[in-house]
């Protein structure tokens, strides 16, 4: 379940970078080539986010499962 939560902030994070990347076209010189570098560290961070909720996932230690099944175990008895 962490893994889709992921892709919340990912795409918010594909949004920034899209942004500054949009942004450092429209300058000149040094502004554009750190532009591109601080876009191209964002679209890594964005890729790294739904690994990590990949790896949460996989490894079990997602606390919105076990949030459910705490819930889950309290309805039932």
């Amino acid at each position: 379940m962490c893994f889709f939560f992921s892709f919340v902030p990912a795409t918010f994070w594909l949004v920034v970078g899209y942004f500054v990347l949009f942004s450092s076209t429209k300058t000149e010189g040094g502004v554009q080539v750190l532009g591109r570098v601080v876009a191209i560290w964002i679209f890594i961070i964005a890729a790294f986010i739904p690994m990590i909720g990949l790896y949460v996932t996989i490894a079990d230690l997602c606390p919105v499962e076990a949030i459910m099944e705490k819930l889950q175990t309290q309805s039932t008895g």
